[in-house]
């Protein structure tokens, strides 16, 4: 049973099937977050991602960047990404229109920044997450 629907900018619905929610900078002990570390972050967390979906394919949805209007510090401007990170497991029906859909489905990991803890849903789910461009990153597998 999915945890949620969502409705793709595409048109296609796919299904929230597990999702992980982590805090973006809740593991800053010191400093403030900036572009060079966040970068890093980010790629961090597509490899490890990538390293627990193996068998998946994986796709990173580019966080928003926010400049707060404050004083920059000694590695530059502040640089803030959207509070949460989330990580979520999709199907849907198959890319390949051929394919049988009793036997086949697709299947994709997401990675996105979002504003709040909300498990997304419908068309109002994140502007990003309903952007995915499902039949250029997903693959099908047989069920």
């Amino acid at each position: 049973m999915a945890l949620a629907h969502i409705v793709l900018a595409s048109g296609r619905s796919i299904e929230l099937m597990a999702v992980q929610l982590s805090s973006t900078h809740g593991g800053m002990l010191e400093g403030y977050p900036f572009r060079r570390w966040n970068d890093l972050q980010v790629e961090r967390l597509l490899r490890s991602v990538e390293k627990d979906h193996a068998s998946r394919p994986v796709h990173l949805v580019p966080p928003v960047r926010e400049l707060p209007d404050v004083p920059a510090g000694g590695f530059g401007p502040v640089e803030l990404l959207p509070a949460v990170t989330c990580v979520g497991s999709f199907t849907s029906y198959p890319v390949d229109p051929d394919l049988d859909t009793v036997l086949h489905h697709s299947a994709l990991t997401v990675i996105w920044f979002q504003a709040t803890p909300d498990i997304p849903s419908g068309e109002d789910a994140d502007h990003g997450l309903r952007n995915v461009r499902w039949d250029d990153t997903a693959r099908d597998f047989e069920r």
